[in-house]
């Protein structure tokens, strides 16, 4: 019998105390010592994050004003045409989302990228009704119990009870309510907190919505074994980058998770300077998970990745306590993300190293009790996933046909019908036109004899031939009057007949 993986010793489980209900509980800051300091002169950098007077806060190049009006009027320009340049210029979103989206547009970027905005479109009430409802008293203890502890030193979320907090409850709250068969996890506040940051509390929700279910699917569910995976993915990834950390971390038989599991069910908004948070979740909502297991590669190659590294760091002890204090220069957006994006780890990689794993898991723990959606790589594969977009309005026809007829499938009766229906009415134009060229050449024949006294010559078939009219006759091809008769038909008749079809 496949042991599941939260039996034994040699179980991962034992790594995630703190992390569903109590994640990095001690390096919280409480409500006590939260704005000790910060009561009489408040002053915050340029991201809302309070700053002591003597301190200036995060230092940072910041971009010309002149470049950053000219990427806010192109990102401008592509959010008012968005799903022409999804379908056709993917490649420039990618690019500009490399360079780092402008502030300002940041969170509508954000909703644009992940599919939130065509889900709140889909779904117009839904949040308004969810937060209209009281909630599992379960997870609303524990909702509130954590609030003060997401960004405490931020603007938003200082103050106990503050619009912040209150928003963040309501976000949280709803999800629960949304996705009750997973309920609330620690690690999803923080990635709220993120997102109300630069929006308001129904949109986060409804990019939270596409976090959990496209993005990162099964990270946040109890048993919380798709994060267990995407580490053992992670580790046989390493080999590939740096086999130095690979072999160092497989001799002292660290398990990743003892060190990855905030990284990714955070997405490093608890990890990185600010500055390098933002840029790595432009990537990251523009291409996806494949983002959060390259920052962690470059991570991992740059703390334990060398030989004169390893020096301070002979032990699994050492090993962690160098990997939970990562060295600044390492973080910082300008070494960060070059490296990230020259790192050669695709989806296809990813998706190939998670077959692997998953044979393997099955093998060593039987198959997953948490069945979650497949994973999506990014604003792309999300939207040619989603049958309804922001298109702009298109004609709207007046008549609209049967479905049948829209798709261009019938059934067989109904086409054995229509074929009877048109030999019937071919049979009837038939002997209309017969009647009409027998009709013609009575009258002919009579005018013929009335002023001319022809001569006639007997016919062996009974009939009368007039050689007077013979030449005129043969002037006219063999079939000249259903020719004639079908020409002459004017606009009118055309008209009723169509009308007649329509009604039939």
């Amino acid at each position: 019998m496949a042991r599941s993986p939260g039996e034994g010793n040699a179980s991962p489980s034992a790594s995630f105390r703190g992390t569903r209900e109590t994640l990095s509980d001690s390096e919280s800051v409480g409500s006590d010592s939260e704005i000790n300091g910060y009561v009489a002169e408040r002053r915050t950098d340029r991201y809302g994050f309070l700053v002591n007077t003597e301190s200036q806060g995060e230092q940072q190049e910041e971009l010309p004003v002149d470049v950053l009006r000219q990427r806010e009027a192109k990102w401008l320009e592509m959010l008012s045409n968005w799903d022409k340049w999804m379908a056709k210029k993917h490649k420039k979103i990618k690019l500009r989302c490399q360079k780092g989206i402008p502030p300002s547009l940041r969170g509508r970027a954000w909703q644009f990228l992940s599919g939130s905005k065509v889900k709140m479109i889909q779904n117009p009430n839904k949040f308004n009704e969810l937060d209209s409802m009281t909630g599992d008293p379960k997870w609303v203890d524990v909702i509130e119990r954590d609030l003060h502890r997401q960004f405490p030193f931020h603007e938003m979320f200082v103050a106990r009870g503050g619009h912040g907090q209150q928003d963040l409850f309501r976000v949280l709250k709803a999800y629960t309510l949304y996705r009750p068969e997973e309920g609330y996890c620690q690690a999803q506040a923080p990635i709220a907190a993120v997102l109300l940051m630069h929006m308001p509390a129904e949109e986060a929700f409804w990019c939270l919505v596409q976090i959990c279910d496209k993005y990162l699917p099964g990270y946040y569910s109890e048993k919380l074994e798709a994060i267990q995976l995407d580490g053992r993915i992670l580790f046989s990834l390493l080999r590939k980058v740096s086999t130095v950390a690979y072999k160092h971390l497989n001799k002292y038989k660290i398990d990743p998770i003892l060190y990855m599991t905030e990284w990714f069910m955070c997405a490093f908004s608890r990890t990185l300077p600010w500055s390098s948070v933002l840029r790595v979740w432009d990537l990251f909502f523009c291409e996806g998970v494949k983002i959060i297991f390259r920052v962690a590669l470059v991570l991992l190659k740059y703390t334990i990745g060398s030989s004169e590294k390893l020096k301070t760091c002979q032990g699994q002890y050492e090993t962690m306590e160098k990997l939970k204090a990562i060295e600044p220069q390492y973080m910082l957006e300008g070494f960060l993300i070059p490296e990230i994006l020259d790192i050669p780890i695709t989806e296809r990689d990813i998706e190939r190293e998670h077959l692997i794993q998953l044979k393997k898991w099955k093998e060593e723990f039987g198959e997953l009790q948490y069945k979650s959606p497949s994973r999506m790589h990014g604003s792309k594969a999300i939207s040619d996933s989603e049958s309804v977009g922001h298109k702009q309005l298109s004609h709207t026809p007046s008549i609209i046909l049967p479905p049948d007829t829209a798709t261009g499938k019938k059934n067989k009766k109904q086409e054995e019908k229509e074929q009877e229906k048109q030999r019937a009415k071919e049979a009837k134009e038939r002997e209309k036109q017969d009647k009409e060229r027998k009709k013609l050449e009575k009258k002919t024949k009579t005018k013929g004899d009335q002023s001319n006294g022809a001569v006639k010559e007997e016919n062996g078939g009974g009939g009368t031939i007039d050689h007077r009219q013979e030449p005129a006759q043969s002037l006219l091809p063999k079939q000249p009057l259903t020719t004639a008769i079908k020409v002459h038909q004017s606009s009118e008749s055309l008209c009723s007949k169509e009308s007649e079809d329509t009604y039939l």
